[in-house]
């Protein structure tokens, strides 16, 4: 007699719906008896569970049988800021559709496992709202499709079967880079986000756009990851050129307020001597001085918007068949971190 399959890590779900032919969906509904499931179908699924010695997570069974509409929020942003802003517009627009949530969080920036991805769709959700930079990881992207559920997804760009509510990530950076450039900037310092995020390249190309305009730029470049900490390591990095850059654009407020910090540590005057501005218009962009000027991308909008149409997806019954985008406008938000470049006089030179 050949002895039941079971992987080290124990059968899941996915694993179940796999070996029988059909989605996770349908072998939630099996586990929990609900009806309209043909009697073939259970009976596969039936095998498939006796065969790899699946247990279902009573947590997870108790939450299927409940008719509530769940939406799984899968994050995992370093930036406190962002998230902060991107789960007050989930929380209030789930609030108006009567929607559950139920949060996933990656740890140290990176995607959740895939167990406990398996684990979430176990649980009942209807559809999956990815935060980003996880709206373009392509392993979460896959967990949740092959379990046949619609997907939203924030600042996400050229993701397939998927909603994606983002900003126009290059035009905006243009703009902030053309604002310094007509204050007559001519050493300019960029400090890039997630390289493995296509905002990141967005708000690059954007920069290089305007730079090319004008001509006659000297451009330094740092890499970050949109955390704090990055910021801190690449406005050292800028600021150590032996012909610093007088204005400095940073992919989002956290590098921008690090990069601040830097310039506050080494005695710099911000914006007499050393404009900064970041990307966003989180909270972290008021909370120090001076305030920073910035881009304004509606994030607690972006959020809402993206929930409100995974809902509406949801209602007209399931998984998006081809790649949809909503571009929501930005803004730039001048405030006291912007100045002309100083003299060659007044920088000691």
């Amino acid at each position: 007699m050949n002895k039941p399959v079971r992987a080290e890590r124990g059968a899941t779900i996915i694993d179940v719906a796999a070996r029988a032919g059909v989605s996770p969906m349908t072998v939630s509904r099996v586990i929990n008896g609900h009806e309209g499931v043909r009697p073939r179908t259970r009976e596969a699924v039936q095998r498939a569970i006796d065969a790899l010695a699946y247990t279902p997570n009573v947590a997870a069974r108790s939450l299927v049988t409940s008719t509530e509409l769940r939406i799984g929020i899968v994050y995992s942003n370093p930036s406190a800021a962002f998230m902060s802003d991107f789960l007050t517009g989930v929380f209030e627009e789930a609030s108006t559709h009567g929607a559950r949530l139920i949060l996933l969080k990656g740890e140290a920036g990176r995607p959740p496992s895939r167990e406990a991805l398996e684990n979430l769709i176990a649980s009942g959700i209807s559809g999956a709202l990815l935060a980003p930079p996880l709206g373009e990881a392509q392993g979460v992207l896959d967990i949740v499709h092959a379990a046949g559920l619609p997907i939203a997804a924030v600042g996400a760009y050229r993701v397939t079967d998927a909603l994606c509510v983002r900003v126009d990530d290059r035009r905006a950076a243009y703009e902030m880079s053309r604002l310094l450039l007509d204050q007559g900037h001519r050493r300019v310092g960029f400090i890039l986000g997630n390289p493995d995020q296509a905002a990141s390249a967005e708000r690059m190309a954007g920069f290089y756009d305007a730079v090319r305009e004008v001509g006659d730029v000297d451009i330094r470049v740092a890499q970050g990851d949109f955390s704090y900490a990055s910021g801190l390591v690449a406005g050292e990095q800028l600021l150590d050129h032996a012909k610093p850059p007088t204005a400095i654009f940073a992919s989002n407020d956290d590098m921008a307020a690090a990069t601040v910090s830097v310039a506050h540590r080494r005695q710099l005057d911000v914006p007499r001597e050393l404009t900064v501005v970041g990307f966003d218009d989180t909270p972290a962009a008021v909370m120090l001085w001076p305030p920073l000027t910035t881009v304004r991308q509606p994030v607690h909008k972006l959020a809402a918007e993206a929930l409100s149409l995974l809902v509406a997806g949801i209602a007209q019954g399931g998984t998006p068949r081809q790649r949809r985008e909503i571009i929501l406008d930005h803004e730039l938000v001048l405030r006291q971190s912007v100045a002309p470049p100083p003299s060659e006089r007044d920088r000691g030179a």
